[in-house]
């Protein structure tokens, strides 16, 4: 019975008889005892029974603050995640044992994927979403976390998105290397302008971005998934009830031994005076799937755009680097 019935019940039961015997005490020559106690026992009584009834309020959600990790961790030895990752996958219980949609599984890929590609290789199973970024080499792009039911329509979507956010920040580097005197600082503007303007136009093309994807099937819908090509693992996670509470780390394509954070080779030492060399590296073309990068620093879900760039006073000419971050976004982090 809820609080707030069981004390409406008390008042229709109690009240009626607490006012007939004060108006009997009232007229009683012992009054001046009986008055006080009568009162003190009616307010325990309401006391007690309000505490009796929160007792039995329902537990909130017990998740609350906690965070789950599906991947590879930065430091870990990647061919070590590889194997226990695949025995995860081979004694995972059957669907009996499973929920009734299936158990979670992060799919990371041997190579970088274009949208329709992905979704021949795991379109007949459930995806929540994917991981992507334009492969660069020797440079860090962003890492992006998308939600993509729908195979390929919503990938491409995403990415056409992620184009003008990516034009938008090149102007905006553009603006701020033309504004600032310090020439180690423009090196900084320069260089990013000319990764987002090269991120713009690869995901405007639709390009092979997509590395890894999270999706959600029976134990023997998992197993056919590793057993693809262009699929490196499949990581199941039984233990995954909530997205918005998991970071997901899924090793990228080039990453053979050890993650790790990143280096940027596009920030190259001012020139020597009197050199006629440029500071910075002219734009790189994006590779094709097989050739090597470094992975971005950080995880972005497009839903929630990454703030705009620092302003010069603090802006460092080498940006920090992390493998794993938490939201958003899927957020979400990447190694």
């Amino acid at each position: 019975m809820r609080a707030g019935d069981l004390l409406r019940q008390l008042d229709q039961r109690l009240l009626p008889r607490l006012a007939t015997a004060v108006a009997r005490l009232g007229h009683s020559p012992a009054r001046p005892r009986l008055l006080p106690s009568v009162a003190l026992l009616s307010c325990a009584a309401v006391l007690l029974t309000a505490v009796w009834a929160t007792d039995d309020a329902p537990v909130g959600d017990p998740t609350v603050g906690e965070v789950t990790r599906v991947g590879v961790a930065n430091g870990e030895s990647i061919p070590g995640y590889l194997r226990a990752a695949t025995a995860d996958l081979a004694t995972l219980p059957s669907a009996a044992a499973t929920p009734g949609d299936g158990t979670y599984a992060l799919v990371s890929l041997s190579t970088y994927l274009t949208p329709q590609r992905l979704a021949a290789v795991v379109g007949d199973v459930s995806v929540a979403e994917v991981f992507g970024r334009v492969p660069l080499p020797d440079r860090q792009t962003e890492i992006v976390r998308l939600p993509a039911q729908r195979l390929p329509d919503d990938v491409v979507g995403a990415m056409a998105d992620l184009a003008a956010r990516k034009d938008r920040e090149a102007t905006d580097y553009r603006t701020r290397a033309a504004g600032t005197a310090d020439p180690e600082l423009r090196q900084v503007y320069a260089s990013g302008a000319e990764v987002a303007a090269a991120e713009a136009a690869a995901y405007r093309s639709g390009c092979a971005c997509v590395y890894a994807a999270v999706v959600r099937a029976e134990p023997a819908a998992l197993r056919g998934v590793a057993a693809r090509p262009d699929v490196r693992v499949v990581d199941p996670a039984p233990e995954v009830r909530r997205l918005d509470r998991t970071v997901f780390t899924p090793p990228l394509p080039e990453q053979r031994d050890v993650a790790r954070p990143p280096a940027d080779g596009g920030l190259a030492s001012p020139a020597p005076t009197g050199s006629t060399e440029p500071a910075t590296r002219s734009p790189a073309a994006v590779p094709s799937a097989g050739d090597s990068s470094e992975p971005a620093p950080t995880v972005t879900d497009p839903s929630h755009p990454p703030s705009p760039p620092a302003p010069p006073a603090t802006r460092s000419p080498t940006p920090p680097t992390s493998m794993d971050t938490t939201d958003g976004s899927p957020a979400a982090s990447s190694p």
